[in-house]
């Protein structure tokens, strides 16, 4: 009840990707909308205001150089009235000298001489802003001494550049507005495509193992659903290995734990005054007992492994001599049930690796090649150093059946030999080539196998070749 109660307040606290992506995706577009509408407001504003200044200066200017001719200039005034350019030519005092039909001026004379006496008396030209409006004023030599002015409203260009903010302003809705409806699709099929991975996840978290993350939208959430396949594919092997393993391991302790309760019951019973008959008896009991001991070695060995609970030691030895020690344990093989081993050792060899791993390594691969050699019991062993004496090439052979190409890469599970005809002809824990694989991974070793069926199967172990001066280093 604590655990559902803290998942829900740590839920609630969590925030929703697709209100964090359509804010953020609002919120940046909203930004640049406003940057470009207010550049592009003032580039349109300023330019405007730019040119109509220049046209006033210059219509200013023409209207100066025709003030001689009365009849011209006064016609040339009127037409650009037209285009909202008023202009005057006034006395002193303030009087309308141009257009000769106009006599009232509303005007202020002083500002219009003040202005011009703060400027450059060569130029005696000045424009300026007053009233919404754009005003140039020059001193001319016509009359004994007059003023030209010319004004030139803002109104217009103000008047359309609020139009333009209108525009701006329903251009920009309409962008926010699409944006946020490709923000939101955009969001929805992102969270949809993780929602689908969770709920997936969800089922394949309560045993389903049949579920298919899919999801080939988005590139990283197609890597994402290919690595959970992936653990996926691991999680159902290990499971099925598991459930194997216990079965097997079932089977295994069930048979040997029958035999010596049978044979302690025939003793008990049948043999117990028969010294010969109890002997026997007794003999086939610690078998048993021996069974089970290397069952349960070999259960806990992989366990071991596979959690690296036992980490590599490395150290220097010789592999020759190494190699005689584990061939004296098989002598009781050769003295009792025929076995012969043909042995091809270079002398003196000497490797680098975790010394009692190696030696399981070992065992392992002659006591396989012993269950599977051929009806002559023959187990060829050679140990070679290459050419370039840096590398030591261990080979296990056997004359048994062999193995198929397609079967080769699954030698090296767990129980492969349990799964592929369910029976137990040869002894063993169906562990051992899986303990090999363990091993010589976590070393780092190149191994592998050979076989040819009807011809037997040939195990290698590529070990590298170490000076001996390194033995005691």
């Amino acid at each position: 009840m604590g655990t559902n109660l803290k998942f829900k307040k740590r839920k609630s606290q969590l925030k929703s990707i697709n209100r964090v992506l359509l804010k953020h995706f609002l919120l940046l577009s909203v930004l640049l909308i406003c940057l470009l509408e207010v550049i592009c407001f003032l580039i349109v504003n300023n330019t405007a205001k730019s040119t109509a200044k220049e046209r006033l200066i210059r219509v200013g200017r023409e209207a100066a150089e025709l003030v001689d001719d009365e009849a011209e200039a006064t016609e040339f005034i009127r037409n650009y009235r037209q285009d909202g350019i008023i202009v005057y030519v006034l006395s002193q005092s303030g009087e309308v000298l141009l257009p000769s039909d106009e006599t009232v001026w509303n005007g202020d004379m002083r500002e219009i001489i003040e202005k011009l006496d703060k400027e450059d008396k060569e130029s005696a030209q000045v424009i300026y802003s007053q009233d919404n409006a754009l005003n140039y004023a020059m001193r001319l030599d016509y009359g004994g001494g007059s003023y030209l002015v010319a004004t030139y409203s803002l109104g217009i260009i103000n008047g359309a550049s609020r139009l333009l903010l209108v525009y701006f302003v329903i251009v920009g809705v309409t962008v926010l507005l699409l944006t946020a409806m490709v923000a939101y699709n955009v969001s929805q099929k992102l969270s949809s495509g993780l929602k689908n991975l969770s709920t997936t996840a969800v089922r394949f978290s309560e045993g389903d193992f049949a579920v298919n993350f899919a999801n080939a939208e988005y590139q990283e959430l197609a890597d994402l659903s290919d690595t959970l396949n992936s653990v996926r594919d691991e999680v159902k092997k290990s499971g099925d290995f598991q459930r194997e393993l216990i079965a097997n391991v079932s089977h295994d302790l069930k048979t040997p734990l029958t035999m010596i309760k049978a044979y302690a019951s025939m003793i008990r019973e049948i043999s117990g005054d028969n010294p010969e008959k109890r002997d026997k008896h007794l003999q086939v009991i610690i078998d048993e007992a021996d069974r089970l001991t290397g069952i349960v070695n070999d259960v806990l060995n992989v366990s071991k492994l596979s959690s690296n609970l036992d980490g590599i030691k490395f150290k220097v030895f010789n592999l020759t001599e190494f190699l005689y020690g584990m061939l004296n344990k098989f002598d009781y093989l050769q003295e009792t049930q025929g076995y012969t081993f043909l042995v091809d050792v270079d002398a003196n060899l000497y490797t680098r690796a975790d010394e009692e791993k190696i030696g399981q390594v070992i065992y392992n691969l002659l006591s396989n090649a012993v269950n599977y050699t051929g009806e002559d019991k023959t187990v060829y062993i050679s140990l070679k150093r290459n050419m370039t004496a840096e590398r030591i090439k261990l080979t296990v052979r056997d004359t048994g059946k062999g193995i198929s190409k397609e079967d080769l890469p699954e030698i090296w599970n767990r129980y492969y030999r349990i799964k592929e005809n369910h029976a137990r002809p040869v002894k063993g824990t169906g562990l051992g080539l899986n303990i090999v694989k363990i091993i010589l991974e976590n070393h780092s070793f190149d191994f592998g196998v050979e076989s040819e069926l009807g011809k037997g199967s040939s195990f290698w172990i590529d070990f590298p070749a170490v000076p001996e001066k390194e033995e005691n280093d």
